[in-house]
Formats: C-alpha cells, sequence, structure tokens
C-alpha cells in the first residue's frame, strides 16, 4: 500500500479492508458491485488484462491513461471513465493518481436494463 503521507483519500476511506490485485486500493461491498478507492505510484503500468466485472472509475487526484479495446484516452481529476464487461484493457500513471473505482457484477447491469 502506498505510504500514508502520499494518500489523500479521508482516513475514514483508508480504515476499510485493503485490496491488493494489480494496485492497491480500499475496499467497500454493496450489493452487485464493490468500490474501491485504489492508489498508483507514479509510473505505474498496468498490463493488458479483462474482468467480468464492468467498470466505472472517477480520477481523484493525479490521471490516467487508459488504453480499452486498443483506444487510449487520458482521463484528468473530476473526470470518469468506463470499462466495459470483459473488455480488454491496460492502465498507465505517469504521475501519482487516486481513482474511486465501481466494478459492477454482471448482475447489477441486468437489474438496470430491467428497471
Amino acid at each position: 500500500m502506498s505510504s500514508p503521507s502520499t494518500i489523500n483519500f479521508p482516513e475514514v476511506f483508508q480504515k476499510l479492508p485493503a485490496f491488493k490485485c494489480r494496485f492497491d486500493a480500499f475496499q467497500m461491498a454493496g450489493e452487485n458491485c464493490k468500490i474501491l478507492f485504489a492508489t498508483y505510484p507514479p509510473n505505474t503500468n498496468i498490463a493488458p488484462h479483462t474482468h467480468d466485472t464492468f467498470n466505472w472509475g472517477l480520477i481523484s487526484r493525479g490521471a490516467m491513461h487508459l488504453t480499452v479495446e486498443g483506444v487510449e484516452k487520458t482521463y484528468k481529476v473530476g473526470e470518469w471513465f468506463n470499462v466495459p464487461l470483459e473488455a480488454k484493457h491496460s492502465a498507465r500513471c505517469d504521475e501519482a493518481t487516486e481513482v474511486i473505482e465501481f466494478w459492477f457484477s454482471p448482475d447489477a447491469q441486468a437489474d438496470v436494463k430491467s428497471a
């Protein structure tokens, strides 16, 4: 996990359970959704991969270069991004970056379509 002095998330979020994957995060669980408060140190490179979830994210610090299905776009503070279910994607953060991510299960998408 990034050192506490480099994390801008409020302390209450930093006390959530740790999530370890290709990056560090604090996690919450909602119905059909994981909510991650993710930290990416400078020079982070995440290799192409897929998820069995569809994801939304909001950049709260720094910037993320996100490539989804071969198309790269840079997202900055205050901007939302989306990674569709099973979409091949990778990410790069040249500077310290924090993201609030929502990883929805396919069931959540079905619930939205039926509403």
